[in-house]
């Protein structure tokens, strides 16, 4: 008795954008795209958020104790399509999203 695994298909799309709120709304807007097609939909599961950190001198020359901080923070989420049909893929394409926000899609 051998069991066999059937491996559904699954769009997976990994959404990043620098504002909280603009790849939350982005997140919905997909999702809704993809319940209308009639789409089982996983997510959208939040990843860690990136940190980049830059310190900078305040000053070119002198006072070297002076210093300014900035950081840069990359959210980032994670939404699965299963069983994902042509329609389904082209109404995601044809979606109109806000400038800041970058969408990778992968078939796995």
């Amino acid at each position: 008795m051998v069991k066999k695994d059937i491996e559904k298909e699954k769009l997976r799309l990994r959404i990043k954008a620098y504002d909280h709120k603009l790849i939350d709304n982005s997140c919905r807007q997909i999702i809704d795209t993809a319940k209308r097609q009639d789409a089982e939909v996983i997510g959208p599961t939040p990843l860690p958020t990136e940190i980049r950190k830059y310190t900078v001198n305040r000053s070119t020359f002198v006072h070297k104790d002076s210093r300014e901080q900035f950081e840069l923070r990359v959210h980032k989420r994670l939404i699965d399509i299963l069983n994902p049909n042509q329609k389904i893929i082209e109404s995601l394409s044809a979606l109109n999203l806000p400038a800041g926000v970058d969408i990778e899609i992968k078939m796995v």
